[in-house]
């Protein structure tokens, strides 16, 4: 037998042209076609990137560091997020806001820069639980201002990035969204700050407005893509 490494992000890759129908959820934008790259993003603990190129019959999986591209800001607002978290990491990648930690250092941004008031039991419940799954859980069923505020801001960053990514590699195959923080967040994607920032792209935009977006709602993409892998080998 044949031990065979490969990385996380480029297995889900590997599952992208095996996923059903049921297993992925669109959150706008046009018909995916066929025979052209797909691009595929996923915000969990980091955010990882990849592609898919067309090859003969198949696709050839091609993996990306794109997360840790340069963040650019697109607003006042987003130029102070700029400024705040390079006082704070010294150099900012869109991995540094749109992963689960980005979403906390979002929070806090929108805390101590733009003086959004914090609600003490919702600092409580982060000191006790993960802070990520509570930001998102009280920004979606609109308990907190802040986590609200938050959520809409990361669904709108996320949604720039996964733009420049598709316009990169003409993604007229599709965007993907993969990672643990999509397919929970699913509802806010779909209210219009995530395709405005992916289609927000000067002229650009009419083209943007034809590809899809897609969540993986499949709970193990990783392993399938694996298992896919393996077996091409």
């Amino acid at each position: 037998p044949q031990v065979r490494f490969v990385n996380d992000f480029t297995a889900v890759c590997h599952a992208i042209p095996h996923l059903r129908p049921d297993d992925v959820q669109a959150v706008g934008g046009g018909r995916a076609l066929a025979g052209h790259p797909i691009a595929v993003l996923g915000a969990g603990t980091g955010l990882g990137e990849g592609i898919l190129v067309p090859h003969g019959d198949a696709f050839l999986v091609v993996p990306s560091e794109g997360g840790h591209t340069d963040f650019a800001p697109r607003s006042a607002l987003e130029i102070r997020l700029l400024t705040y978290l390079t006082e704070k990491f010294n150099r900012v990648s869109y991995e540094r806001i749109v992963s689960g930690p980005g979403l906390v250092n979002l929070y806090e941004f929108l805390r101590d820069r733009e003086g959004m008031a914090e609600n003490p039991g919702v600092r409580e419940e982060m000191r006790r639980d993960s802070a990520p799954p509570v930001i998102s859980r009280h920004g979606l069923a609109r308990s907190d201002a802040l986590c609200e505020r938050a959520l809409d801001l990361f669904c709108s960053i996320y949604g720039a990035e996964a733009g420049n990514l598709a316009l990169k590699v003409l993604a007229r195959g599709g965007v993907y969204l993969a990672g643990g923080i999509a397919a929970k967040v699913i509802a806010r994607l779909r209210e219009g700050g995530f395709r405005q920032g992916f289609e927000h792209k000067g002229r650009y935009t009419a083209f943007l407005e034809t590809v899809p977006t897609l969540v993986i709602v499949h709970p193990q993409p990783g392993l399938m893509g694996a298992a896919h892998a393996a077996l091409a080998r």
